[in-house]
């Protein structure tokens, strides 16, 4: 069996493009574009001395844009300059050879662009994106054939996917249920064992369409195929042998529907304003978690959050400086809560916080913290500057509290914080 597993980055990826071409005007448009919609950095040459110049000044290179007509180079030494030094190369040309196209394909080239083609600056700048998101993504490629599993592992690296491979379906499904990165697969039908349309099937067991793209992939002559395999839940199914752009581009518009799918998942389930779980989405998580973490005797608090004198903020400082205040403090809260903490803006001015696994005394350090880090805040308004304070509500969940008990009581001592005198938190009474 094989397993080879990703590797993932520990620090930043590379953002930097670098847009080769002696049109002025051309290089205006297209780095413009990319800085505009994708806000990727964009250095610019036109000659080849001035590329290696740059090439040499940064190190943080993610891709290059480059034409084939300069004062100083053949199109053979430009390819060769970016190609050396391991930097991803995009052709952007204006004169079309179908030879020169097959040739620089061939060299790993990542696409070939004709530059005067409608729609190719709009094609250019999605490309550019793609390409930059790729890095984030695992694709798995399962095959028993070595050589046809590398050749299909190549094509993707060549397009920036982290890549895991399986010889069989076995190696497969251990992968998927251990690597949460891994978003397409690409599952060949001949193989020993389990051939890839029951693969796929068990596949969707494990992992939804929504979660990942699945590609059946064969070589037999087989009408009927193609059907079973959509059916047992493939996405889309490539015939070998396949050319490198059909691949890519099938390959490209499967993952970008996920993305897409993803963002109106996002629509549906966070604050627009805030970028937080919305109370729809709190409520639904937390009807699961409350249950089983109850059943497992593990302590549990509801917490609700009020900025205090929010009506203030908005009527003298305007609804633009309350904005600003409530995205201030939902990234306090995001970068205060744990990776097992629930948090959503609640509605208005309140934000909801489901916290598990803390005792009495290190609750409430925890959530006085994050009163204090509120407090702590300097927003930067059209108005000014501004500061503001939270009221903080907690109930600590009793064996057979349930939900709405939990957020009655979290919501009647967040009243009483307020009654109080504000800027505080009450865990009792």
């Amino acid at each position: 069996m094989t397993v080879l597993q990703p590797i993932v980055p520990s620090s930043p990826l590379p953002q930097r493009v670098l847009l080769l071409e002696n049109s002025r005007a051309y290089v205006q448009t297209v780095a413009g574009a990319i800085e505009q919609q994708l806000e990727l950095p964009v250095m610019i040459a036109s000659t080849l001395a001035e590329a290696r110049a740059l090439l040499d000044r940064y190190d943080d290179w993610f891709l290059a844009l480059t034409g084939l007509v300069l004062a100083d180079g053949d199109r053979d030494e430009v390819v060769d300059c970016l190609q050396d030094r391991g930097l991803s190369t995009v052709v952007v040309t204006g004169v079309y050879d179908e030879d020169l196209r097959e040739r620089l394909l061939r060299r790993r080239v990542i696409d070939f662009v004709l530059k005067s083609t409608p729609g190719s600056l709009d094609y250019i700048v999605w490309l550019v994106k793609r390409l930059e998101r790729n890095r984030r993504i695992s694709a798995l490629v399962v095959d028993d054939s070595a050589s046809a599993r590398m050749h299909t592992a190549n094509l993707l690296e060549t397009y920036g996917y982290r890549v895991v491979q399986a010889e069989d379906g076995e190696a497969a499904l251990y992968l998927l249920e251990r690597d949460p990165t891994i978003r397409l697969a690409m599952v060949d039908q001949e193989m020993p064992g389990m051939q890839g349309v029951e693969l796929t099937r068990r596949l969707r067991a494990l992992r939804a369409r929504d979660r990942v793209a699945v590609i059946g992939v064969s070589g037999r002559d087989d009408a009927g195929l193609v059907a079973r395999f959509l059916k047992n839940g493939a996405n889309d199914f490539l015939r070998k042998p396949f050319s490198r752009e059909e691949f890519f581009c099938r390959v490209s518009q499967n993952v970008d529907q996920l993305e897409l799918i993803g963002s109106l998942q996002d629509l549906a389930t966070r604050d627009f304003l805030t970028g937080l779980p919305n109370r729809r989405h709190f409520l639904e998580q937390a009807e699961h978690q409350v249950p089983r973490l109850r059943t497992a005797c593990r302590p549990v608090a509801m917490a609700i959050l009020d900025i205090d004198h929010f009506k203030h903020i908005n009527d003298g400082w305007g609804h633009e400086a309350g904005d600003h205040a409530l995205r201030a403090v939902a990234a306090v809260l995001s970068r205060h809560a744990r990776q097992q903490d629930q948090v959503a803006r609640f509605g208005g001015e309140e934000f909801c916080m489901l916290v598990p696994d803390l005792d009495a005394g290190a609750l409430h350090t925890y959530f006085d913290t994050l009163r204090q880090r509120i407090e702590a805040l300097r927003v930067k308004t059209p108005g000014g500057e501004l500061r503001m304070t939270v009221s903080i509500g907690v109930r600590v969940a009793a064996p057979d509290d349930d939900l709405h008990r939990l957020l009655a009581d979290a919501d009647r001592r967040l009243y009483l914080a307020k009654a109080g005198g504000r800027n505080q938190v009450v865990a009792a009474g």
